[in-house]
């Protein structure tokens, strides 16, 4: 039934968005004594949003986007020793251990045995790169695609270039607006797993989802479940197919 089933990486399988949050905060304490009560939390998605069409996704474009407001809300007052401690903040999230969700190596492991595997990750190549060597699953993904961004054409030309037809294909992710929209819209199937921590640029008008056929878990545990069912129904309606050929 699916020649492919891909996995997204930040907060899918790893923890990512709570990395960013944390450094978010750091940010603020480190501007605090210029501000008067500014949102820098608002104005640093905002820049954010400006910035993905030069710089991308990742800790790099992230740190450029944390300098910038830095240098927007203090007036040109921020000091090349804060300078040093936002990209120290950067270093830090680099270093960071990678940190797998709960059930996540089991999982893999599991559909693994099964299944080709690919990981469809966006963000910057050596950042994910690297959070995958340390992940330990590595061993377990046939193909990697670290991609600028996840639209309907990303998919179409992943798709095409390894030929794998998009009806038997499944793409596992926790987003909705990456992971999910654009593999249905293209013909796919797709697993939502919700994340706790969702980043704003993520989100989607919930009119978006109201006709999108996906399926939704709790827990990524319970992806191998979910697989094995869709598998007796298509058993199933192939046997209904072959009963009423038959009459």
């Amino acid at each position: 039934m699916f020649d492919m089933i891909a996995f997204d990486a930040d907060d899918t399988l790893w923890q990512n968005e709570s990395l960013y949050s944390a450094t978010q905060t750091r940010l603020a304490e480190l501007l605090a004594p210029y501000l008067d009560g500014a949102d820098v939390d608002a104005r640093l998605y905002e820049t954010e949003s400006r910035n993905i069409p030069y710089f991308g996704y990742g800790i790099k474009s992230f740190t450029l986007s944390m300098i910038e407001t830095a240098i927007a809300l203090t007036e040109g007052r921020a000091t090349s020793a804060d300078i040093q401690h936002i990209i120290t903040f950067a270093k830090d999230m680099i270093d960071m251990p990678t940190q797998l969700l709960d059930g996540v190596a089991e999982v893999v492991a599991r559909v693994a045995a099964t299944h080709t595997l690919m990981l469809i990750t966006k963000g910057d190549l050596l950042d994910q790169q690297r959070k995958l060597d340390r992940s330990g699953l590595a061993e377990y993904f046939a193909h990697i695609e670290i991609v600028a961004d996840k639209t309907e054409k990303t998919y179409q030309t992943i798709l095409s270039h390894y030929k794998v037809d998009a009806a038997r294909f499944l793409m596992v992710g926790n987003s909705l607006k990456s992971d999910v929209l654009p593999v249905v819209a293209i013909g796919g199937q797709a697993v939502y797993v919700p994340h706790t921590l969702t980043w704003e640029h993520e989100r989607v008008d919930p009119a978006a989802t109201q006709h999108a056929r996906y399926y939704e878990l709790v827990h990524i545990g319970e992806l191998p479940e979910l697989i094995a069912t869709l598998y007796q129904q298509n058993a199933s309606d192939c046997c209904i197919q072959n009963r009423k050929s038959e009459i």
